[in-house]
């Protein structure tokens, strides 16, 4: 039985019925279903716990780029930023690691977003998968605008919930916004991938952001019949894994990295590789060395090979806005793009240093012949290390003990 939560004076008719439209829209995508988190989000006035929030004004490649901070005390600004909150896409709420309180609107320019609230569709399937309930304490690693705490705290009480951030800017924002909402979490500072041990043991650990590899502490914090989430990836933002960290009730660990399609982005301290606007041209527009293939590239939707390419052949990144398979490498400014070129022929461009087309055919055959998988497990060697294996273990690779992502 959920606890009965009064709407603060803040929220409007106007809100209500965008974030009604916002959750029948997941609804219909498929995104969420019928359950606690979506009462929690129906519920949830977003426009309290993100009353400012960026919307950007240049071009996706001008340099410097231009930022608006809009405000919902400013009657100008309150239609685009309800429309904004409750877009489904992610919303900017912190710019160059500034104090989030107290500040002033209008124009930004330069810098960076430093802190933001994710998109909703990826926000509530993951929460979903959580399954939390009641009664349950809950780390929530990576605060951003404190959504995810919110949820947690409708549906499990806020006196078991912690959620963690790198800046206090954030943590502050956050304990503040969400003690206007009647949640009063314990809002704290400190790297994210250390956890909190302080209110450990967790039954549901979130973190809303990428690492490298599963952070031991937090596997140490997880009690017997918890459940930990995070996206695993790599310096690109490609082809993201989601990593599912399960303690049997009598102290075991079970680990599975599944290939999803969409992932967390990665926070401070991890650097993430990308094509730029010159290198995307000159991919689409460059001659390289032509072949004709019979070989079919794989599909999207063979995701379990993606993500082990990102892992056996890791610099690469997919121009995913391109009309034909595009991946660069922008280290060495190597590429490659595929084309159809009649039945069963494509029509397969190189340039570099590096053959992608055949790295890919060779992750491609050994993923068919470890029989195609999707799941991956994930082991925890005695020495620290940690690797992924192929449900038959044919297919395996290794992940960096001493990176460790994001400190958020």
């Amino acid at each position: 039985m959920l606890t009965d939560h009064t709407v603060p004076v803040a929220d409007t008719s106007e809100a209500a019925a965008a974030r009604a439209a916002m959750v029948a829209r997941l609804e219909e995508s498929g995104a969420l279903g019928p359950g606690p988190v979506r009462e929690a989000l129906l519920s949830l006035p977003r426009q309290i716990l993100m009353p400012q929030a960026y919307v950007r004004r240049s071009a996706p490649h001008e340099t410097p780029p231009r930022w608006d901070l809009l405000d919902m005390s400013r009657p100008a600004d309150r239609e685009e930023l309800l429309e904004r909150l409750h877009s489904g896409d992610s919303v900017s709420v912190q710019h160059d690691g500034e104090s989030i309180l107290g500040r002033v609107p209008g124009p930004r320019r330069g810098g960076a977003i430093t802190a933001m609230s994710s998109t909703m569709s990826l926000t509530a399937d993951l929460l979903q998968q959580l399954d939390l309930r009641p009664g349950q304490r809950v780390l929530d690693v990576g605060t951003g605008a404190g959504v995810t705490a919110a949820v947690a705290c409708f549906v499990c009480g806020d006196e078991g919930v912690v959620t963690l951030d790198i800046d206090p800017h954030v943590t502050a924002a956050a304990r503040e916004r969400l003690s206007a909402l009647g949640y009063l979490p314990a809002a704290v500072t400190g790297d994210g991938t250390t956890g909190w041990a302080a209110a450990c043991p967790y039954d549901r650990i979130f973190v809303s952001f990428a690492v490298r590899h599963v952070p031991q502490a937090l596997v140490e914090q997880l009690a017997p019949g918890g459940r930990a989430l995070m996206t695993l990836g790599t310096s690109s933002p490609s082809w993201p894994g989601l990593a599912v960290i399960e303690r049997r009730q009598d102290g075991s660990v079970e680990a599975q990295l599944r290939a999803v399609e969409f992932g967390h982005r990665a926070g401070s301290g991890f650097d993430r590789l990308f094509l730029s606007a010159g290198f995307r041209a000159e991919i689409t527009t460059a001659d390289g060395w032509t072949q004709r293939s019979m070989l079919a590239p794989p599909p999207d939707t063979a995701r379990g090979m993606w993500l082990a390419l990102d892992h056996l052949y890791p610099g690469l990144v997919r121009d995913f806005g391109a009309e034909n398979l595009t991946i660069g490498a922008p280290e060495c400014r190597s590429w490659m793009r595929v084309r159809a070129g009649g039945h069963r022929r494509w029509d397969v461009t190189t340039s570099g240093p590096r053959d992608i087309w055949a790295e890919i055919q060779d992750v491609a055959g050994r993923w068919r012949a470890a029989g195609a998988p999707d799941v991956f497990r994930i082991h925890f060697d005695a020495d620290g290390g940690q690797r992924a294996a192929s449900p038959s273990g044919a297919l395996t690779w290794q992940f960096s003990p001493d990176e460790t992502g994001d400190a958020r």
